[in-house]
């Protein structure tokens, strides 16, 4: 079974598959309804119509799975409660553990399928033990590995990525040569959905403004913010407060929930907490445990972010230390940093404390 999402790459993806002389079938994962107003660019129709006509020129069968309840409780109030702590939550990488490689991968084995495939840009094999472990994709420019850092083994069992090896202008390619139907279909942005809508507009239906102070690195009283969930570490603008007259523009290095002030400062001030060598990780998944205390490492600090050397302590607690070798900018609490070892993903965390 082959989640289909509307886009070329899960399309590409189901026709590798029944190159390869597999039985494939498709399902689509309705997870909002359109008849919300402050919803109203939502994509799913045009998404399930895509799906379906990939379905028909495939002649696979195809079904559309409503997870609206499930996506509600997994990952909508997950990204409400996050905000609303001053945490930047991923809905991305929840969204792979929790429906994905969860709800649709359990719905395909119930439903007598052998595996379950996705249109991701990652490779998968088998460790020494013989546990499915990720590789990050072999098109650099899309790979999506760091999406699947919280992603247990044991849900990677019996998966497959079919574009995995394969080159975005590839899957392109071959899209058209097929007479895809959704073959020149531009890749979708952001929270899939959310469609054009700003997250801001979207988190204002459940979290009410509350204006406070903005201060600035000498604590001085510069502006108001229009709400501590409408900023994260390290934004720029949208901020309200214009740059000095040094042209130096602002940008956000803390929020405090206490008080209820947002703290900003420039990029060139090095003492601002904006940029840090030393974190605290909680609620750590490994993919491979062979990772021992002290070990030397890679990891992806956010998506699209170049690997960088790492030192890791495990703690008794769970928690992991995590320093940089280089320090690194606006790194934001509920955010997730991806493990690797070499192109091989070991796993990830949640930023718990920056020091």
């Amino acid at each position: 079974m082959v989640a289909l999402s509307g886009g070329v790459d899960s399309a590409v993806a189901a026709l590798k598959l029944l190159q390869q002389g597999h039985q494939v079938g498709a399902v689509y994962a309705r997870t909002w309804l359109n008849d919300d107003d402050f919803l109203a660019e939502c994509p799913a129709k045009e998404d399930i119509e895509n799906a379906s006509a990939v379905s028909k020129h495939l002649g696979i069968p195809f079904t559309v799975l409503s997870v609206i309840k499930e996506y509600r409780q997994k990952i909508v109030d997950y990204l409400v409660a996050g905000y609303r702590q001053g945490l930047t939550p991923n809905p991305d990488i929840m969204c792979n553990r929790e429906m994905k490689f969860g709800i649709l991968r359990d719905y395909a084995i119930a439903n007598g399928y052998d595996g379950f495939a996705t249109g991701h840009y990652c490779q998968i094999e088998l460790n020494d033990k013989g546990i499915p472990t990720v590789l990050e994709g072999a098109d650099p420019n899309k790979d999506q590995s760091y999406f699947l850092a919280l992603v247990r083994s044991d849900q990677l069992i019996n998966v497959y990525f079919p574009i995995g090896k394969m080159k975005k202008s590839t899957v392109r390619a071959i899209a058209k040569t097929e007479g895809l139907p959704n073959a020149n279909r531009k890749d979708s942005q952001g929270i899939c959905f959310l469609g054009k809508t700003n997250i801001n507009q979207f988190l204002s239906e459940f979290i009410p403004d509350q204006p406070g102070l903005i201060v600035n690195h000498h604590n001085k009283i510069v502006g108001e913010h229009r709400g501590l969930h409408q900023y994260t570490i390290g934004q720029r603008k949208g901020i309200g407060v214009p740059s000095n007259t040094d042209h130096q523009a602002y940008v956000v290095v803390g929020k405090d929930l206490t008080n209820n002030t947002l703290k900003i400062s420039f990029d060139e001030n090095r003492e601002n907490n904006l940029f840090t060598n030393r974190v605290l990780l909680r609620d750590i998944n490994w993919q491979d445990d062979s990772v021992i205390n002290n070990s030397s490492l890679l990891a992806k600090v956010r998506y699209r972010d170049s690997s960088t050397h790492i030192k890791l302590i495990s703690f008794t607690d769970g928690t992991v230390e995590v320093n940089f070798m280089e320090k690194q900018r606006a790194i934001a609490r509920g955010q997730v940093l991806a493990f690797y070892k070499e192109n091989k993903l070991l796993g990830g965390g949640f930023y718990e404390k920056i020091y």
